[in-house]
């Protein structure tokens, strides 16, 4: 607690892979003061293609309730 996901288009290196993973641990180690070796992070890599049908329709369209940051975006419009 907690598992954080992280989906996004390919392209990103390794570095920044692994640099953003340590700044989401650093903001989840600010917000909600747990002891960072319960926090695990993993990126996702989905083709533009793909984000759709496989990201935006079932995580984000389907779950608006439970986001906290709308996207300003709709792939199918």
């Amino acid at each position: 607690m907690p598992h954080i996901i992280v989906k996004m288009h390919p392209g990103r290196t390794e570095q920044q892979k692994t640099q953003l993973a340590e700044r989401i641990v650093k903001d989840v180690l600010d917000v909600i003061k747990c002891d960072e070796k319960v926090i695990s992070v993993a990126i996702e890599e989905v083709k533009p293609e793909d984000w759709p049908l496989q990201v935006y329709k079932p995580e984000i369209l389907q779950n608006r309730d439970r986001l906290y940051k709308q996207p300003g975006y709709n792939p199918f419009e």
